[in-house]
């Protein structure tokens, strides 16, 4: 669903969850993200997300990482490269942007910690930082 159609169908839930109280079951269907959901990785596993991670740090329940570049501007740049590819999988991180550095936490919030789903973005993200 493109963003404009899907802001509508949006506006068109929360119109018809706020006049019912029960949203139309087909903008529900419309409106669900199309990834699963991994699984947390188990503490004792952690340490080995790392080695596929290696400029990554375990800050509790999530992955974090923080890229300093020459100019805000890049800074910016890098933000808007890495929007492209978390909407491709539907995944986005915790973006803090501070003059010139760029801090990234990746976690599933559902399910309250690190899955598969914040590992493969991170390694994403490392092929836009390289």
């Amino acid at each position: 669903m493109r963003r404009s159609s899907r802001h509508f169908a949006l506006r068109q839930f929360s119109k018809r969850a706020c006049q019912t109280g029960v949203p139309s079951p087909k903008l529900a269907d419309e409106l669900k993200t199309p990834i699963a959901m991994s699984d947390l990785i188990p503490a004792e596993e952690l340490e080995a997300v790392l080695k596929k991670c290696p400029e990554w740090e375990i800050d509790g329940t999530s992955l974090t990482r923080t890229i300093e570049f020459e100019e805000f501007s890049d800074a910016i740049d890098f933000v808007n490269d890495l929007a492209e590819v978390s909407e491709e999988a539907q995944h986005y991180p915790d973006i803090c942007i501070r003059d010139n550095r760029v801090t990234l936490a990746l976690t599933s919030h559902a399910l309250g910690g690190i899955t598969e789903l914040d590992v493969e973005l991170a390694q994403r993200i490392e092929n836009i930082v390289e």
